[in-house]
């Protein structure tokens, strides 16, 4: 006869689904909700990473104010006493194209510099670019939701713990993300800068990618997506 306690005694914590959210019943007993809770975190920073092809369909808006909310409950200096950051969640096609316009010709000046100082990160850029459908958008992948974490621009870090705590939350969602640093570069243009209401004294921070990650794509993107994925090291640690 299976002895149940003995088994969720023994069992490690990374067998637990993600999608357990508070208790784990078997055969009517229960886990302890901290244990599944904390593995489901962890599980979720774990399997996170950059997403750049995505499927194109809408991503539910509860979902996403839920992410946003996610964002909203980052830690902050306690040199504010509120939170030093809004959002502003971009769907509208039309916008995007105007994003993409903007911030295209930082894309190519950098990636052109790369072809002499740093070719083999330049035939990995190309690689990803000739292999995109169209229409082509190097900058934030035809993504389906785009949200700009707009705060002060001395409050750099508060802001990035914003954005860090959306994509963890949208990976336990079944989201994929991406940081795109490019994709903050639209300060030149006026009407952009109108309606995301920027402030002198604000900055972009992401903006943050969001959508369901593309099952199938083609096996050339497929390929070159693998070629930039990073090599995470152990981390380097001294006890004292």
């Amino acid at each position: 006869m299976l002895d149940v306690e003995k088994l969720l005694t023994e069992l490690k914590p990374e067998y637990f689904s993600i999608r357990v959210r508070t208790l784990l019943y078997v055969s009517g007993h229960r886990l302890p909700a901290v244990n599944v809770i904390m593995n489901s975190v962890i599980e979720a920073i774990n399997s996170r990473c950059s997403v750049r092809s995505y499927e194109q369909k809408p991503v539910p808006k509860d979902i996403i104010k839920e992410i946003v909310e996610a964002g909203n409950q980052a830690p902050f200096t306690s040199m504010t006493l509120s939170q030093p950051w809004r959002f502003v969640v971009v769907e509208n096609k039309e916008f995007k194209q105007k994003l993409l316009q903007t911030t295209l010709p930082f894309w190519k000046n950098a990636i052109g510099g790369m072809k002499e100082t740093a070719p083999e990160l330049y035939k990995m850029a190309m690689s990803i670019y000739e292999a995109m459908d169209e229409p082509k958008d190097p900058i934030y992948y035809n993504a389906p939701v785009i949200i700009f974490v707009i705060g002060a621009t001395n409050n750099p870090v508060s802001c990035a713990l914003a954005c860090e705590n959306m994509m963890i939350t949208a990976q336990s969602l079944g989201l994929g993300t991406c940081y795109v640093g490019f994709g903050a570069m639209v300060k030149g243009n006026a009407e952009i800068v109108k309606a995301l209401e920027l402030k002198e004294d604000e900055g972009v921070y992401g903006p943050i990618l969001i959508g369901y990650p593309k099952v199938n794509p083609s096996e050339a993107l497929a390929t070159a997506l693998d070629g930039i994925k990073p090599n995470k090291k152990a981390p380097v640690t001294k006890w004292i």
